[in-house]
């Protein structure tokens, strides 16, 4: 874990890693932080020797950035459980399994949006984003997040509560008390897309 929020220094090079997995965090790719351009060179040198890369949420903005994506404001913010459906295609069905052409149940925490890289694949969409998850070769962005446990769910409740309650007019954002009453019919639900996801990146990791 290089912890980069307090100051650990990205690596220069990908040579050392079997993967790199990126995970969210509340500021924006387009915030002038001094790690993101780092970061960003650490990605293209990982997806230029195949090393597996992943990325949940701001770590999905931060591979299409990296791969020339854009990050932009997304239409409304999408806050809580909700649902995506998966693509029907040849990629798709090799990281969906069973959930291509198929809905899934996913968790949101994001303002903002990534556009699809050059030579990747769009997996899931909803109507509040269209792009939730992208694949290119054994690496994988989501802007959704798939990772969540009870615990993690309870404690953004309440770090970001503020934040839920300023955007409660809109149909996808959910309040805290709701994500946290729907974790026990939701979660084990999740689990089974993430497990499918987390399966088909694991298998690419160089031993």
């Amino acid at each position: 874990m290089i912890a980069i929020d307090e100051g650990e220094a990205v690596p220069d090079q990908a040579d050392a890693f079997s993967g790199l997995c990126f995970m969210g965090g509340p500021m924006s790719v387009n915030d002038p932080l001094p790690w993101i351009d780092s970061v960003c060179a650490l990605i293209r040198d990982a997806v230029s020797k195949n090393i597996p890369v992943i990325g949940h949420c701001l770590g999905g903005q931060l591979m299409s950035k990296a791969l020339g994506g854009q990050v932009t404001r997304n239409p409304v913010k999408e806050i809580g459980w909700g649902g995506a459906h998966g693509e029907d295609n040849a990629i798709a069905r090799h990281w969906l399994g069973n959930f291509a052409g198929a809905s899934g149940t996913i968790f949101q925490w994001h303002g903002e949006t990534f556009s699809i890289p050059q030579g990747a694949t769009r997996l899931f969409a909803n109507a509040y984003c269209a792009n939730q998850m992208f694949a290119l070769g054994p690496h994988l962005g989501m802007q959704c997040h798939v990772e969540m446990t009870p615990e993690m769910i309870a404690k953004w409740c309440e770090q970001w509560a503020e934040e839920a309650a300023a955007a409660a007019d809109q149909p996808s954002v959910q309040t805290p008390a709701e994500m946290e009453e729907q974790i026990a019919e939701r979660l084990p639900v999740m689990r089974q897309l993430s497990e499918q996801l987390y399966s088909v990146w694991i298998a690419g990791l160089k031993r």
